[in-house]
């Protein structure tokens, strides 16, 4: 191989940063008085201004608000680097941005190069005529809203929902300051991430800077400008599938004689090669594999991986290599006619249908350029160690880092993938915003259509669900239509042509449920917020309730005949310890000012009217952490039971939310720390390949097994009625045989409904999780004391196992630990009379103390 041939890749990491007043020339940086501050890149200016101890952490108690002074300041990056050695005549050097938040100008040795307005795309600039010797880079990242006010779309849509949501409104109120992000309307104008201005679930703190990696980068003319690796046939039960490579080059290229080769090399080490001429822009070959290895979502089998390089030849010179992992999978969805009417909304995978468990995916924090790889991945193994096969890339946030989508691959968990536009009505008559669009969705379809993981792409977030319900219709018009039916579409045509585009999320398109279709239940995907919302949503199943804590009750879901539920969820409080690192000592109370400002949903007592309901109102910081919890839990645990009951014509639940931005009170499943909720441990049981479930309606329990995996399922369940004081009731044995992708009822019994007892389905083999159903709300049951036994035994350095038993039913068992990386086997389980639990707990610091790990339940303490 010449390697003076190949590319050649620069890091440049050493910036430095500053503020001034906006709108200064760069001459302004040369002020004797400016004090420069080592820059975190790839990362922003609060990272970096946090690592130099010039301010508070924004997360910590109230000081949100302490930085706010730094939106509306321009912020400067610089650094010097050497012109890269031993250039040749025909390279090209090419300074690339792979990120920058957001309004940027460049300059490079005084000679401005461009500016930039998109976090979303990378800048690069050919510098070969600019370089020297020693070279002064300079950037200036302006205030990322200046200049913009509110769109008038936008402002339209808002007030027209507002008036629809309370009709008493004065005409001239003011509306931009509504919703769940008061910059919205002027937010949506500019390709950045609209969570930045805060939303219902995290603070105000826009990220600014340079937050992806930076690079000077040496390539030959002849070079390898794209790739795209795509399976178009797979039969697993021969083994063989054909798939079609293919490249993009620069077009002046053909006619040269230069050739591409090939090489595909399974997990099992079987190669296959290919050579193809290069004889235009772009050039593609189809193999055809045997013995080949397929990814799978991991409850389904083994998502195998195969390396990927590619070289550019010219004679037999090397010119360009690229390498990759893929997986040799196929993947569509189903919109067939669904049993109960309407259509089906399933993902098939390898040609079997997928039941979709997962949540919603935000970003790891609002300071998205500093969240390392190791975070990424330590939440894609929390999604797999808590039963998910997907996991939806939201619409407000960020298309992610690679290290996601590696993670992703490697978990076997497949991905929904949002374009980045979310709530708001797009000024589409725009012409700058739809090149950013286009732009956009040509670099990032390009950048992440070899992944194996990528299942859809869906234009946004509830854009079409609130025009329709400020509007009633969803034409073309300046509010977004010509993005998410026009640009976007094509853009997955052009450059992923086997992948689904899907138009926003919620849609769907029966039209005997008028414009609420985009959110109804006869076809394509919903968003469930009935439930802690108190509305009809589009479920249209038309009970009546009494009280504002009924409405928003988790019951409610059992009305819910939706074909995929892409958003559902309730509140909950991290644990204490969460709590105790972000609150202080003296505000850890129930609404302080504190803990009020970790709390972004409106009004701050929302969760009260169904904490009544279910546990009764807390009044210590410890109750409404076990009681938000509770309703949280218990919540998940009856949706996702209901919805996967109704397979195959629901296909799919993705919990509203996966992780948090900041550490506050919110609908995820695993805090900001990392440290999962007992609804996560709920969830979890819930979304197990098989599931045993009751259901007590007019006098009968009946069990329903539910199977979403690809085999048979035969085995045995046992079934009791028992009373807390330990009377058993009824005892009864089950033989069950269960096809793939089915749910039936295996068994049932009149029983009579009573708070003093509860039911319970074991599996002595081990094919389900155990499972309970209450008969009354838990503030009503005569739970025991719940006295428990436990020991702990060191098993390792960072490692032990907790043995727990009690003599009484214990409800929410749980152990607890300071140290928030800690992982447990289980956690939060319900441990019946008798019973005995071991549970693994993994990832403690080294040397850990054993009386660290505390064993407690909801209704008594560990002795």
């Amino acid at each position: 191989m010449n390697a003076q041939l190949a590319t050649r890749r620069i890091p440049l990491t050493d910036f430095v940063l500053t503020h001034t007043d906006p709108a200064q020339s760069p001459e302004v940086v040369e002020a004797p008085d400016l004090v420069w501050t080592p820059a975190v890149v790839p990362g922003g200016v609060h990272e970096s201004l946090l690592a130099a101890g010039a301010i508070e952490h924004p997360y910590y108690d109230q000081n949100e608000a302490s930085v706010r002074w730094m939106e509306d300041r321009d912020w400067w990056y610089r650094t010097t680097f050497r012109a890269p050695a031993d250039l040749t005549p025909g390279d090209e050097v090419v300074l690339v941005f792979h990120g920058l938040d957001t309004v940027v100008d460049v300059w490079l040795n005084g000679t401005k190069l461009g500016h930039h307005e998109n976090m979303f795309r990378p800048a690069e600039f050919r510098i070969d005529a600019e370089l020297g010797p020693e070279n002064d880079l300079l950037l200036r990242f302006s205030p990322p809203l200046a200049g913009l006010t509110p769109s008038p779309p936008a402002v339209a849509q808002l007030r027209r929902v507002a008036r629809a949501l309370m009709p008493d409104l004065p005409d001239d109120l003011d509306v931009t300051a509504m919703g769940p992000s008061p910059e919205l309307t002027i937010a949506s104008q500019r390709r950045k991430a609209v969570f930045s201005w805060g939303w219902d679930f995290g603070p105000r703190v826009p990220s600014i800077g340079i937050w992806r990696p930076v690079e000077v980068v040496v390539t030959p003319r002849a070079k390898i400008l794209g790739h795209h690796v795509r399976t178009d046939s797979l039969d697993t039960k021969t083994g063989t599938a054909d798939v079609t490579v293919r490249i993009e080059v620069d077009p002046a290229l053909a006619g040269r004689g230069m050739t591409a080769e090939i090489h595909l090399t399974s997990p099992s080490g079987r190669t296959h090669r290919s050579t193809m001429p290069i004889d235009a822009g772009e050039a593609e070959t189809r193999l055809s594999l045997t013995e080949v290895e397929p990814w799978w979502t991991h409850d389904l089998g083994r998502p195998s991986l195969y390396d990927v390089r590619i070289e550019l030849l010219d004679s037999s010179d090397v010119c360009d290599v690229v390498t990759d992992r893929v997986g040799i999978r196929t993947i569509a969805l189903n919109r067939s006619p669904a049993p109960d009417g309407g259509r089906l909304f399933q993902f098939v995978l390898n040609g079997a249908p997928v039941f979709a468990r997962g949540a919603n995916w935000l970003p790891a924090s609002t300071m998205v350029g500093s969240v390392p790889p190791e975070r990424h991945r330590q939440l894609l193994e929390l999604a797999r160690a808590g039963g998910m096969n997907m996991l939806r890339v939201w619409g407000g946030g960020i298309y992610e880092a690679d290290a996601f989508y590696a993670a992703a691959d490697e978990n076997g968990v497949l991905i929904w993938q949002d374009f980045m536009f979310a709530c708001a009505d797009y000024a589409s008559d725009d012409p700058e915003l739809l090149r950013e669009a286009q732009l956009e969705a040509e670099y990032q379809i390009r950048r992440l259509r070899n992944r194996a993981s990528i299942a859809l792409w869906c234009g946004n977030n509830e854009i079409q669900l609130l025009h329709g319900f400020a509007y009633q219709e969803y034409e073309p018009g300046n509010w977004g239509w010509e993005i998410f039916h026009r640009v976007l579409p094509e853009a997955v045509r052009t450059w992923d042509p086997s992948a689904t585009y899907w138009p926003g999320s919620p849609w769907g398109e029966d039209t005997p449920e008028g414009f609420m279709a985009v959110n109804g239940v006869l076809d394509g995907d919903r968003h469930a917020w009935e439930v802690w919302h108190g509305f009809d949503a589009g479920a249209g199943s038309g009970e009546h309730y009494e009280t504002v804590g009924e409405a928003r009750h988790f019951r409610r879901y059992a009305h819910d005949r939706g074909r995929f539920i892409s958003e559902f969820g309730i509140h909950s409080s991290p644990e204490l310890s969460t709590l105790s690192r972000w609150i202080p000592a003296s505000e850890l109370t129930v609404h302080s000012p504190s803990f009020d400002a970790h709390n972004k949903d409106h009004p701050k007592d929302k969760g009260d009217a169904l904490l009544e309901i279910v546990t009764g109102l807390p009044e210590t910081i410890e109750q409404y952490v076990d009681f938000t919890m509770v309703s949280q839990a218990e919540g998940m645990k009856f949706g996702i039971e209901h919805y996967r009951r109704r397979q195959p014509n629901c296909s799919g639940t993705l919990v509203w939310q996966f992780n948090d931005v900041w550490p506050g009170i919110t609908w995820s499943l695993i805090d900001y720390d990392t440290v999962p909720k007992a609804a996560y441990y709920a969830a979890a049981r819930a979304y197990s390949p098989v599931i045993a479930s009751f259901v007590h309606h007019e006098g009968t329990l009946s069990l329903w097994m539910t199977n979403s995996g690809l085999d048979r399922v035969t085995t045995n369940a046992a079934v009791a009625v028992r009373g807390f004081d330990g009377a058993t009731v009824l005892e009864d044995e089950v033989s069950v045989s269960l096809e793939p992708s089915s749910s039936r009822v295996v068994w049932s019994a009149p029983v009579s409904a009573s708070a003093h007892t509860y039911a319970w389905v074991g599996s002595g083999g081990g094919a389900f999780p155990d499972n309970r159903l209450f008969f009354a709300d838990v503030k009503d049951l005569p739970l025991p004391a719940g006295n428990l036994r436990s020991t702990v035994t060191v098993t390792g350095e960072t490692s032990a196992e907790v043995s727990i038993e009690s003599d009484e039913f214990t409800y929410l068992t749980r152990v607890t630990s300071p140290h928030p990386g800690t992982r447990f086997s289980d956690n939060y389980f319900d441990l019946p009379p008798g019973a005995v639990r071991t549970i693994r707990v993994t990832d403690l610091p080294a040397g850990f103390d054993p009386a660290d790990l505390v064993v407690g339940s909801y209704n008594g303490a560990a002795r």
